[in-house]
């Protein structure tokens, strides 16, 4: 865990550890008149914190947490609205913060956010089981889901995407209407998706990727704009939902964290991305091109203030949760390397002055 208090911006050097604290400017936090720990947040790391709220509020004194699916950019909105009893405790995010959030929360009063790192979790491209598993490539993403696409003749320029059906994409998809379900802005998977598997599509095009180095902004306007006609539909921040119209349309596809992939492998399946199909192995070891780290954050100021977070924390970053045969890991979360996992569980016992035995 590493301390720095100079302008609210995530330096590079700074930020590498699995856990860092990121000081900012802080006001007095009052005494609490709350006896209850409020968490908000990632859709995405939803389940796993509520398996762990449910597993604490049955093993120990205090009461089960408050969770909520807010998405990870509406949980740091909350979360960086201010100290007290009336603001979340603890933000879930399937992304990591960005330094204008944690420029606001400096503005509103925040001095210490402690990051932790969970896990790992795969992007998947999904369709029910009773449709054919689709063979993608991230240049088949870009080109079924991006607002502008490059000229089909070969010049450099750009036109509005004409592309109506998969196989308009590809000769040899399927001859099928180009419908995707996803998350909206304010969700990390949708920040991740479009930085993984759209901008990992759209490099693939050499003009484009020139763009990067002469104009970065416009380079991402390309990569990350999605189409706005119809093809891809804001399904919210439920994930459930998701894999519930896929269930009903078969032709259609849902984009959503591996765990509900696992969770609901019964019915639905994911999309093999650049011949790597998105399993536990695969997401692990980096072969699926479309993963990403998945954290919550806490405010320090909350610690010891309202009741039981130090002891929520620990629960969590335990080796019976966040361990390699943990119960995290049955409901889909992809363990952290040991060497990222031991400096997580040294952070946190640290933070809270946790006199904890070795697990």
């Amino acid at each position: 865990m590493k301390l720095f208090t100079r302008k609210p911006v995530l330096a590079p050097a700074l930020v590498a550890a699995a856990t860092v604290v990121i000081v900012t400017s802080n006001a007095a936090f009052a005494q609490a008149a709350r006896d209850q720990i409020s968490i908000v947040g990632s859709s995405t790391v939803y389940p796993f914190a509520t398996v762990v709220a449910e597993q604490f509020g049955r093993t120990t004194q205090f009461k089960t947490p408050t969770v909520e699916s807010t998405g990870s950019g509406g949980g740091l909105k909350l979360f960086c609205s201010g100290i007290g009893v009336a603001t979340p405790d603890i933000t879930n995010s399937s992304r990591r913060i960005k330094s204008s959030e944690v420029a606001t929360c400096a503005a509103n009063g925040i001095k210490e956010i402690v990051e932790v790192k969970i896990g790992y979790d795969g992007i998947v491209v999904a369709n029910s089981t009773a449709a054919k598993q689709l063979e993608l490539t991230t240049q088949d993403i870009f080109l079924a889901l991006a607002k502008q696409v490059p000229n089909p003749d070969g010049s450099a320029s750009l036109i509005a995407n004409p592309y109506q059906k998969w196989s308009d994409v590809r000769a040899g998809l399927p001859n099928s209407t180009i419908e995707v379900l996803g998350p909206p802005p304010t969700s990390g998977t949708r920040d991740a998706f479009v930085e993984l598997a759209m901008e990992g599509g759209c490099k693939q095009f050499a003009w484009i990727k020139a763009v990067k180095d002469e104009d970065g902004d416009r380079f991402k306007e390309i990569c990350h704009t999605i189409r706005e006609d119809g093809r891809f539909i804001e399904a919210g921040e439920n994930d459930n939902l998701i894999v519930q119209k896929l269930q009903s349309n078969s032709n259609a596809l849902g984009i959503f964290g591996f765990s509900f992939l696992d969770q609901n492998s019964d019915v639905v399946q994911g999309s093999k991305v650049n011949g790597e199909a998105p399993t536990f192995e695969n997401i692990a070891d980096g072969a699926y091109p479309v993963s990403r780290p998945l954290y919550f954050y806490v405010k320090k100021a909350h610690v010891g203030t309202i009741p039981g977070i130090a002891e929520f924390l620990a629960e969590f970053t335990s080796e019976r949760a966040m361990g390699e045969d943990g119960y995290l890991a049955d409901r889909g979360l992809i363990p952290l390397p040991a060497d990222e996992f031991a400096a997580v569980k040294g952070a946190v016992k640290s933070l809270a002055n946790l006199n904890l035995e070795a697990e």
